[in-house]
């Protein structure tokens, strides 16, 4: 049987980090959009103009997106018009936010440490991947020009035509082609979404929380997971030997 340690509270303001996390990482599943790369800005942008693109007179601010956001994205984006949304115009929505996104994306940064953290991770000894849901045509791109692709045994983002779904299909499926251990495998990533795939692919999680994601922090510190307010902090709870309580 697997030995997993229980990770004690983030920090002082942490809660629900009283997940599982592995005695003996070997393995770590990025998230990317909003994990290692800093998009909010570009994600916020994008959502307004692909509304305004469709008539929709609607300002997306970081307060609106975060008391809204869910998966999937029609949900979410139902909830914030407050009205059913067909499909014609979610697909026209979609379309109308990736092509803006990739606009902005070049403008975008790693998060703040990330690419210290992929250095370290490497020089432990561990594999890591990223598992995104952004589609592959601008993950792929996106990830060589950050300089930071040969880090990583594997990449994967949406393939199919249909986005804007729940993770879980496309971690398993990752998981399958990896062929890692999911007893020394974490996945790390900024939503509810990527705890809940973890949780269903049969790994742990971390989730991020620097008070200015697309989640609320009551949202993440309610989801069961540990909790670090950075990629650094989310590497310090990996590191063998981090503060634990039971066994």
């Amino acid at each position: 049987m697997a030995r997993h340690r229980t990770i004690a509270r983030v920090n002082a303001d942490a809660s629900g980090a009283n997940g599982m996390l592995p005695e003996a990482t070997s393995h770590v599943i990025w998230d990317w959009n909003g994990t290692l790369l800093d998009d909010v800005g570009a994600v916020l942008e994008a959502t307004t103009v692909a509304f305004r693109q469709a008539g929709i007179r609607v300002e997306v601010t970081g307060e609106s997106y975060r008391r809204s956001f869910t998966r999937p994205i029609r949900l979410f984006y139902e909830q914030l018009l407050g009205r059913p949304i067909g499909h014609d115009e979610w697909v026209r929505l979609d379309h109308a936010f990736h092509l803006e996104y990739a606009r902005l994306d070049d403008r975008c940064s790693l998060a703040a440490g990330a690419r210290e953290v992929l250095d370290e991770i490497r020089e432990l000894g561990w594999t890591q991947s990223v598992c995104s849901m952004l589609p592959e045509e601008y993950l792929l791109p996106a990830v060589e020009r950050q300089g930071i692709a040969g880090h990583f045994v594997r990449i994967d983002g949406l393939r199919e035509a249909e986005r804007g779904g729940v993770k879980l299909k496309n971690l398993i499926a990752h998981l399958g082609h990896l062929g890692v251990a999911p007893s020394g495998t974490v996945m790390v990533g900024d939503t509810v979404d990527d705890a809940l795939a973890a949780h269903g692919a049969g790994i742990t999680c971390i989730l991020l929380d620097n008070g200015a994601g697309l989640h609320d922090s009551g949202t993440i510190r309610g989801a069961g997971v540990p909790v670090a307010t950075s990629v650094p902090e989310a590497l310090a709870l990996l590191r063998p030997g981090a503060a634990r309580t039971g066994g």
